[in-house]
């Protein structure tokens, strides 16, 4: 086939790039921050009831605010940042797949919309527990990343359970 010189008779279409919440699904995000919010707290309250409060009871007394000391302790902050990201992860991951598309996108609104949410009971919280500022600042800077790898654990899934677009076109075995 040869090249034609002549022109066309209409000009090709603009390029338009698409905005940032452009395929953005409002109803998986705010279920993903729902389970987010679940996945956490029924996280911390296994871990605690199979670790921390067996060992206080072994121990021979369990305090009434034995949960409040534990988790306001070094430990049981950072024991608290990693079960809440994690639950983090399980809400993006939630979004992400039931979204469909852009799943790193809808998990990382995930961890935004827990920043938020955690913004709020903060301010919730009675004055006399304050949260150290270092503890506040890990768990922010996590939260979007560790919603972003829930969306791309959903992606993963839906690729191999075969509901993904194929990468290069093609299945598998690639055809000769």
């Amino acid at each position: 086939m040869q090249y034609d010189p002549r022109p066309s008779t209409s000009p090709p279409s603009k390029i338009e790039p698409t905005g940032f919440f452009t395929g953005i699904q409002l109803r998986p995000i705010i279920g993903g921050v729902v389970v987010d919010t679940i996945a956490t707290f029924a996280l911390t309250w296994l871990y605690y009831s199979s670790f921390v409060a067996k060992d206080l009871t072994e121990q021979g007394g369990a305090a009434e605010d034995a949960f409040t000391q534990y988790f306001s302790s070094t430990d049981g902050l950072i024991v608290s940042l990693l079960l809440g990201s994690l639950g983090t992860v399980i809400g993006g991951f939630f979004a992400a797949y039931k979204a469909g598309t852009l799943e790193m996108k809808h998990g990382a609104l995930v961890g935004m919309g827990s920043i938020v949410l955690g913004l709020v009971l903060q301010g919730w919280g009675s004055d006399d527990n304050v949260t150290p500022e270092w503890f506040m600042a890990l768990s922010f800077a996590a939260a979007i990343p560790a919603g972003a790898i829930g969306g791309f654990f959903a992606e993963m899934v839906k690729n191999a359970i075969g509901g993904g677009r194929p990468v290069g076109g093609g299945g598998w075995p690639p055809s000769r």
